[in-house]
């Protein structure tokens, strides 16, 4: 691409987010969080929580209040013996089941659900960024505090996490990949131009020399995580899920490189044989694993590589998806198989890491991802919960930031009516949403 171009599509990417903040500026964001940030100059945050949910535990505590200072826990007590001082916020939560901000490690925030080929064509840099913005705000409300967003074009979601980081825009915390690498012709390079328009996706890469070039590329414009594709996929054109994509050695390089940069690797592996390589080859999660075998379950326990099974988006298919007929079939043959071997690999003690791949269904559904880990898969809802709490932040290398309340970790919060451990499908209904000490939704009748 030249030079020219390079800038064109730059503008286009500055221009979307000065758009989309003016707009969330609009609906009172920029007046809410300097509200918050002048609270927390001049005091604590004091939450006081009906019920406290310790999730490494599943013990429920009475009567807690959780201090805020700044964007941090600083401190648990018993709310009789914490008292607001002068210059303090309360909060009060005391009808409410309170606990840390949930994790969500396979989200798309710069796509959107829709799969129609004339749209997918008139994608560009500024629509991407645009609906990042918008995906981020809907997820973050839907007490998702958290997020790993695994491939995105024009490194979009490196500038949405910098403008969430610099306050600008509201969002959950996030690691981000860039674009996915993959094969020549595979499922990260899913273009559905023909030959003569040369069209090649941004991750493609074939050959050690070239993907160990793109890992230290994407590292170099801001990734904080590699994401690759091992195997084909459902939503592309003229690949298999169950093939192959990516050679070991290919793999092997690239885990070797990220890894000695700090950064963790990300899979897309549907297919059995695709699956082990990854995993011989050290990636730190297999995503989706469709077709995971007895070999690939006992690779994936020796090496403890995490499965984010992305179960939910084979409901959510089943009862409101119309996909293009080039998807329909992928889509058949893998949902037949991969909640089963979920399940098996449950039983046999892989761990599990909560992932929704949201954008294949409408983003702030994520939680209805933990109804199916624990009434389809069989967990308990403690289980389930801990997916998207301490199993989500040990994966991605955050469990000293985030997944439990306690001090010294970001001031996450979300808060419930009633117990989720009697009926985790009330995290599909979150009332209160703190994020870095900032209140960013507060659903609930006297807050």
């Amino acid at each position: 691409m030249s030079t020219v171009m390079c800038a064109v599509r730059r503008s286009f990417l500055s221009f979307s987010f000065r758009v989309a903040t003016i707009a969330l500026v609009g609906v009172g964001f920029a007046e809410s969080r300097s509200a918050a940030q002048a609270a927390s100059a001049q005091g604590r945050t004091l939450i006081r929580a009906g019920h406290l949910l310790d999730v490494k535990t599943g013990t429920e505590t009475a009567g807690e209040t959780i201090i805020v200072t700044g964007d941090k826990v600083t401190g648990i007590a018993p709310t009789a013996q914490t008292p607001a001082a002068a210059g303090d916020t309360v909060i009060d939560l005391e009808r409410y089941t309170v606990l840390p901000g949930l994790i969500d490690v396979h989200t798309h925030l710069t796509m959107a659900t829709n799969f129609d080929p004339y749209w997918e064509l008139t994608m560009t840099p500024a629509k991407e960024a645009i609906i990042g913005v918008e995906n981020a705000k809907v997820t973050l409300e839907a007490g998702f505090t958290t997020v790993r967003n695994v491939g995105a074009d024009d490194y979009t979601d490196v500038a949405l996490r910098d403008e969430i980081n610099a306050g600008r825009i509201p969002g959950p915390h996030m690691q981000v990949s860039g674009p996915a690498l993959g094969i020549t012709g595979g499922h990260m390079d899913e273009n559905l131009l023909p030959f003569e328009y040369h069209v090649t996706a941004e991750g493609v890469a074939d050959g050690v020399p070239a993907v160990q070039q793109k890992v230290r590329q994407n590292i170099k414009y801001g990734a904080d995580l590699i994401k690759i594709g091992a195997t084909g996929g459902v939503l592309s054109k003229g690949d298999d899920p169950q093939a192959s994509q990516y050679t070991k050695e290919e793999m092997v390089a690239i885990v070797n490189d990220a890894h000695r940069l700090g950064r963790k690797v990300a899979a897309h592996a549907h297919g059995a044989q695709g699956i082990l390589w990854a995993t011989e080859a050290g990636v730190d999660s297999i995503e989706h694993g469709s077709y995971l075998d007895e070999a690939g379950i006992a690779a994936m326990k020796a090496h403890g590589t995490y499965l984010v099974p992305t179960a939910y988006l084979i409901d959510w298919m089943q009862e409101n998806g119309h996909l293009p007929a080039i998807y329909q079939q992928k889509m058949k043959d893998v949902s037949a198989v991969e909640k089963a071997n979920a399940i098996r690999a449950i039983k046999a003690g892989v761990k599990i890491a909560l992932g929704t791949d949201a954008a294949v269904y409408p983003h702030g559904l994520n939680a209805h991802e933990i109804d199916v880990y624990v009434n389809q898969f069989g967990m308990t809802p403690l289980q389930g919960i801990q997916t998207g709490t301490i199993n989500a932040a040990d994966l991605m290398g955050w469990s000293d930031k985030v997944g439990t309340i306690a001090p010294g970790k970001w001031a996450d919060v979300i808060a419930v009516e009633g117990d989720p451990l009697k009926d985790v499908r009330l995290l599909q209904q979150v009332k209160f949403v703190m994020k870095s000490g900032i209140v960013y939704k507060k659903d609930t009748a006297g807050l």
